[in-house]
């Protein structure tokens, strides 16, 4: 049986969660809801859907939805992400969000104790730790190929001119990069952050985060929204995990990915793993494991790319923006 689904918030992003789920064969698109009513009755007529204007109208249409695609944007594009998702979890459905979870930490730790206190199903489209690469990369992590981890660094930046708020690059880029560390790297314990304004910018376009993990990791973030070196729309990514056995680097959007053994010269490289060539395609992988789960009716908390997860990469973001405010090393617990 097809999965049920709606998109609330058909901008470009829910256009293309819509893309992503009428391509697949195990999803019956049944709905899209947007306030601006051009964009719902537009979305409606090219999904042969129903359309609403408001996520209580789709509600209490009586329309059978099994689980939902949350792609409103809003300041520093989490803005609008708290009212809809909290009515969709009131109403008892399973949530696609997308990132950031929400730019203000206790509006998103009552959205992942609403969904815990009904036990639904809550996903954050943190899409770039869904890769063929990266999951060949947690292979090697999890298996002890690398030995003891010592050190992670990333790097993501991209060209993007909006002066919106102060904090507009930190909050909307870097949920992936620091989710992708955590993925690797587990939890963050502690943030020293520097931020530069670029030439011509009003808000803090450069960043430069110092992190320890947890697990005595030790780690660094290298962000801009004044990036875009010949790499073309989304720039450039890099991570590399370091352990004592070997280190592998991840590279564009987890697309490709090298091993590099501490002892030998005998590097294994691999691009393109699974067909994967851009960005946009990380959309389909992720969504697909969304659909999946919850077709198979995996617990909540097995769901990968929570919104529990999405929480513990805001609250390192916002220890980010604590620290330079402060001038002063931020415990993550303490945001």
């Amino acid at each position: 049986m097809a999965l049920k689904v709606a998109v609330v918030g058909v901008g470009n992003i829910g256009n293309r969660h819509l893309q992503v789920y009428s391509g697949r064969d195990d999803v019956e698109i049944v709905a899209v809801c947007d306030i601006i009513e051009e964009r719902s009755d537009r979305a409606a007529e090219k999904y042969s859907c129903q359309g609403f204007y408001s996520v209580q109208a789709m509600l209490d249409s009586g329309i059978a939805i099994d689980a939902v695609s949350m792609c409103t944007a809003g300041v520093e594009n989490g803005g609008d992400h708290y009212k809809p998702t909290m009515e969709l979890l009131s109403a008892g459905l399973p949530v696609l969000g997308e990132k950031p979870i929400s730019n203000e930490i206790s509006k998103a730790k009552e959205m992942v104790a609403l969904a815990k206190e009904k036990n639904l199903r809550y996903g954050v489209n943190l899409n770039h730790r869904f890769t063929p690469a990266a999951w060949r990369a947690k292979e090697w992590v999890d298996a002890g190929r690398l030995g003891d981890l010592n050190m992670i660094d990333m790097t993501m930046w991209i060209n993007n001119p909006n002066e919106t708020s102060p904090h507009f690059h930190m909050r909307a880029l870097h949920p992936h990069s620091i989710d992708v560390m955590r993925y690797f790297c587990g939890d963050v314990e502690k943030v020293q952050a520097f931020y530069k304004k670029g030439k011509g910018r009003t808000i803090w376009s450069n960043v430069q985060v110092n992190l320890l993990f947890t697990s005595g990791v030790i780690g660094h973030l290298r962000g801009s929204y004044d990036g875009d070196f010949g790499r073309g729309s989304f720039g450039l990514e890099t991570l590399e995990v370091v352990g004592s056995d070997g280190r592998f680097i991840l590279r564009e959007a987890c697309e490709m990915l090298e091993f590099y053994p501490r002892f030998s010269h005998e590097v294994e490289s691999y691009a393109y793993l699974g067909g994967m060539m851009s960005f946009n395609e990380t959309f389909n992988s992720r969504i697909g494991r969304w659909v999946e789960q919850n077709a198979a009716g995996v617990a909540p908390e097995e769901i990968q790319g929570s919104g529990a997860e999405a929480l513990k990469a805001q609250l390192v973001i916002e220890a980010a923006i604590k620290s330079w405010d402060t001038g002063t090393v931020v415990d993550v617990a303490s945001v």
